[in-house]
């Protein structure tokens, strides 16, 4: 952009706010602020963060967005910083607050969404920190289809504790081994004192680090931006440069939807299978296909899961983090080893301009074998993520299957029936189960919840006590990309649905299959609708008012992402041509 030269703000939001003598009032606004008469008729950009002080995982948000606008700066545009809520996985784990986690997801996109047409911004820079604010501002950036840039706020270094690396998913297992006598009260107290050493999100392959991922490999970040802990002085580099990147976005009317496509969603949930991520992403990457119109389900998730090899050595199921797979080359090296099977859409665009697969053409590092392993040689031959169907989830459920062994993949036990999360803890708590059981939690989906908890404290605790291999546990809730052994969620349609997890009963024997992608009841069709004729309806629960009881009423099925609006096949206007 030529310096000194008016921009032509005529197909901008922004000149609703800034063009013209009518909008003599708005500009006063703006010069109260320090804002001169260049910058006024220079393109609005919105920084977004999800800055606050409830978690490491958001605390170097601020920092950084400052870098945002540097780059915006000095691209000839006009930042304008705003935030929105953060509800941290971590501090809500395990009780009732975590029924506010998936709702926040929807109030960050819905708050990023009338910010922006508010004021009239022109482009977005968001900057997101933890598990659902990734998506969350994803979402609002394909919604709102204006050019944009995501940036992760980076990964938490891991703690070192007797020689070893330890994260967070240590400690929650150790109250497990705690409750269970293996260690003391003063060894649990050791861990939890270093597991957390620094700013940054969760640092295993859990579903802050999965999304980052996806942002990469769905085109919306800079290549290789996802990658560097939270502390590093290069992340506020990337930031820069990404504040610059969205200026070129404008100047090339390049927007949100015309980077995440079908093709580049693929992309996206071929990363999540490859390095073991979160089952969250099969919940997360349908809501943003659901801003964008397109046609992209739980079943069309497990689908590309079930075919991509896995082949990236992270925790929980394997043995690095995030800063690992940062150091061993990143989303890059890993795009570029899909690339050599075949399984990237390379015409898929990007925020730098370029294509995916032109991207992929610079990066010179390859495997190191360690923490990337090969493509010709994976781990596993099928995805660390994989779908079930059957009569007991007629809409698909999904299990995480890295590390575990073939042996472990198949599982039929009794079914040991619980009416919420808490009910299960306790009785995990109490040793009240046997060796062999599927532990069903229900009444934990998104409308039954309400909320579709994470189960973390649960698993963890199962682990902990050394029953992780030895049970089973199936939900229409949700895990926390941290949990490991066989453990089920999304069961579709949830309880409060009438799904058939509704009508199981102890005793009742329930067969999971990973390796022909099942989960069935041993019970015929005509004893589950005897049993739905005698089932007396849904839960009730005690939100009858607020924001958790307004999800309640809108949120549709997880299959579909767990949404509460119509969705950009609705759409009668586009944001940006208004």
């Amino acid at each position: 952009m030529k310096k000194n030269t008016r921009y032509d703000k005529s197909r901008l939001p922004s000149r609703h706010v800034t063009e013209g003598p009518e909008r003599a009032p708005h500009r006063s606004y703006l010069y109260a602020m320090g804002i001169s008469e260049d910058e006024i008729h220079q393109p609005f950009v919105g920084v977004a963060t999800c800055w606050n002080e409830a978690a490491p995982c958001n605390i170097a948000l601020n920092r950084q967005a400052q870098a945002v606008k540097m780059g915006v700066t000095a691209a000839r545009g006009t930042p304008r910083e705003f935030t929105t809520i953060t509800v941290t996985d971590g501090i809500a784990m395990g009780h009732e607050g975590m029924r506010s986690s998936l709702v926040s997801r929807e109030v960050i996109a819905d708050s990023v969404e009338l910010t922006m047409r508010g004021h009239c911004y022109d482009a977005l820079v968001g900057l997101a920190g933890c598990d659902k604010s990734l998506p969350g501002m994803m979402m609002a950036m394909v919604r709102l289809n204006v050019p944009s840039v995501f940036i992760y706020g980076g990964s938490i270094l891991p703690g070192r504790l007797d020689g070893k690396d330890v994260t967070v998913q240590d400690v929650f297992e150790a109250v497990g081994r705690h409750q269970a006598g293996e260690i003391s009260t003063c060894e649990l107290e050791k861990l939890e004192a270093v597991a957390c050493p620094s700013a940054g999100a969760c640092g295993g392959q859990f579903t802050a680090n999965t999304m980052a991922c996806v942002s990469e490999a769905i085109g919306l970040a800079l290549p290789n931006s996802s990658g560097a802990p939270a502390p590093y002085e290069s992340r506020d580099q990337y930031c820069e440069a990404s504040g610059e990147a969205v200026m070129r976005l404008i100047e090339k009317n390049i927007r949100a939807r015309d980077i995440v496509t079908r093709e580049a969603l693929i992309n996206a949930a071929r990363v999540v299978a490859c390095t073991g991520g979160s089952t969250n992403a099969g919940l997360h990457l349908p809501a943003i296909a659901h801003e964008a119109g397109i046609d992209f389900d739980l079943d069309d998730v497990c689908d590309i899961f079930r075919d991509t090899p896995y082949f990236v050595d992270l925790k929980p199921g394997g043995a690095y983090v995030a800063k690992d797979l940062y150091e061993a080359g990143g989303v890059p090296v890993v795009l570029k080893e899909l690339d050599r099977a075949g399984l990237v859409h390379r015409d898929c665009l990007t925020v730098t301009g370029r294509t995916i697969g032109e991207e992929i053409d610079i990066v010179t590092r390859e495997a190191d074998g360690r923490v990337i392993h090969p493509v010709s040689n994976p781990i596993s031959k099928t995805g660390g993520v994989v779908g079930l169907k059957g009569n007991l989830a007629p809409d698909g459920a999904i299990v995480k299957i890295a590390g575990m062994s073939d042996d472990q993949l198949v599982f039929t036990g009794p079914a040991r029936v619980f009416e919420c999360e808490e009910d299960a803890f306790e009785a995990v708590q109490e040793r009240k189960y046997n060796e062999g059981e599927v532990i069903v939690i229900r009444n934990e989906g998104p409308a039954g919840g309400p909320g579709m908890r994470e189960m973390l404290a649960t698993t963890a605790a199962l682990s902990g006590q050394g029953m992780g291999k030895k049970v089973a546990l199936i939900t229409d809730g949700r895990f926390s990309g941290a949990t490991r052994g066989f453990c089920v969620g999304h069961v579709g349609p949830e309880a409060a649905h009438g799904g058939p997890i509704a009508l199981i009963r102890d005793g009742d024997m329930i067969t999971l299959d990973a390796i022909r992608g099942v989960i069935s009841v041993n019970l015929s069709d005509e004893e589950l609708e005897r049993r739905r004729a005698e089932w007396k309806g849904p839960r009730k629960t005690g939100y009858a008012s607020g924001a958790i009881w307004k999800y309640a009423q809108t949120v549709g099925p997880t299959r579909y992402g767990a949404v509460t609006h119509p969705g950009a096949k609705k759409e009668r206007h586009v944001y940006m041509d208004l």
